[in-house]
């Protein structure tokens, strides 16, 4: 049995829709969130930018003593995938999980992936899912709008310009038949209910958060690393830029009240 937290970051909140799902899958589990907030987006960030912003994000989270990291942000798990080889601790991102869970799901074989300009532009997921599956079609999209529209509050399904920026997005999808589609940012899922109201019922939505929690759950529980004592585990929350309107964001997120303290920190100290 291992005490030691889990670390979890994220460019800024989206990263807690992953959090969420680790709650459910891993109650026992203590946990330490970074939200880079002052940073905020590092999708259309270099690629050098982003690399250095994840080695300061995960040394932050070592200095916590964590026994694993997650990089819940679909930029980094798709430009700075070498990062678990450069930390002390067992290390997964989102792109690996993620891409299984879409190819076990689709039945067509035509499986689209939004994410964040960078993601999309590493090709991250098309290269996994081609690897596991060579004869699945996959369509990708950046949807740069979906960030600002989720750290603002803009997430309504009856909001006339969150359908109208996502159906400008996902038009192409459903002009090509995909049946699937892969959320590569973990900010989207908490767009899914206008996502499915645009795409229908008949489309599956896979979350990048939910299939990287089991996929650490399944880690965690090989390497002998699980905390499987009695008491539910405790959440510690960090940021980057102020602090204030977190707890109302963060209770969106996790679809809780937030009665946390979240501190914080200076990350250009690591």
């Amino acid at each position: 049995m291992s005490r030691e937290p889990i670390g979890v970051f994220d460019s800024g909140l989206g990263g807690l829709t992953a959090v969420r799902e680790l709650l459910n899958a891993l109650p026992h589990e203590n946990i330490v969130y970074f939200g880079d907030t002052g940073r905020v987006p590092y999708g259309n960030r270099s690629k050098s930018t982003i690399i250095k912003y994840a080695q300061q994000d995960a040394k932050f989270l070592l200095s916590k003593n964590v026994k694993f990291i997650i990089a819940a942000c679909g930029t980094v798990s798709s430009v700075a995938s070498d990062l678990g080889g450069r930390i002390p601790v067992p290390f997964t991102g989102v792109v690996k999980p993620t891409a299984r869970a879409a190819v076990k799901a689709t039945k067509n074989g035509k499986i689209g992936v939004i994410g964040t300009s960078a993601t999309i532009g590493s090709n991250s997921y098309k290269k996994e899912i081609e690897a596991i599956a060579p004869d699945m079609l996959v369509y990708q999209q950046d949807c740069p709008l979906f960030v600002p529209l989720v750290e603002n509050g803009f997430i309504s399904e009856d909001d006339p310009i969150v359908v109208m920026v996502v159906e400008r997005y996902l038009q192409k999808f459903k002009d090509i038949g995909v049946d699937t589609i892969i959320l590569g940012c973990t900010h989207y899922p908490i767009l899914r209910g206008v996502i499915s109201k645009v795409m229908g019922s008949g489309v599956s939505l896979i979350d990048s958060g939910r299939e990287t929690a089991l996929y650490t759950a399944k880690l965690l529980e090989e390497k002998g690393l699980l905390n499987d004592g009695g008491e539910c585990g405790e959440t510690s929350f960090y940021v980057s830029d102020t602090p204030d309107g977190f707890s109302h964001l963060a209770g969106m997120f996790l679809d809780r009240n937030m009665d946390d303290e979240v501190t914080q920190i200076d990350i250009e100290q690591y």
